[in-house]
């Protein structure tokens, strides 16, 4: 961990979905505790409408977001990279936390699909709060 504020980057394919939504949630939950970030290894040209609509359900707006590409930058950035399917495009660093969450790919899927989804993210994102302060109690 950095000396300054833990960071986190969320890592998947076209940062359109499961990436989206675990910052939004993160961001949501951790307020300005914790540095967010989400990039793609081949990101979409924008968040899936379903997500968008799943996220808004639940009080997040994700309309302001946009898929970004996945940069050596952000991720030596970041304290902790949590993959959701990029596989073997995934940079490794040393000195990094490394999560893999399997998820379900939302691309192409209805809201109704996405719900699922987005409350598994929810629920991995407040263990991650829990275990992120519980380091950071550490003196």
């Amino acid at each position: 961990m950095s000396d300054t504020k833990p960071s986190v980057l969320f890592v998947c394919i076209h940062n359109a979905g499961r990436s989206q939504m675990a910052a939004g949630f993160l961001t949501h939950y951790a307020g300005d505790r914790v540095t967010v970030r989400s990039a793609g290894s081949a990101p979409a040209d924008q968040v899936n409408p379903a997500v968008l609509e799943a996220m808004n359900e639940v009080g997040i707006d994700l309309s302001h977001e946009t898929p970004k590409i996945l940069t050596d930058e952000a991720a030596l950035a970041s304290d902790y990279i949590i993959t959701m399917g990029c596989g073997d495009t995934c940079p490794v660093y040393p000195g990094k936390k490394y999560l893999d969450w399997v998820l379900t790919d939302p691309a192409g899927r209805g809201v109704e699909a996405v719900r699922p989804i987005r409350d598994e993210i929810e629920g991995l994102i407040k263990s991650l709060i829990d275990e992120i302060d519980a380091k950071n109690a550490v003196v």
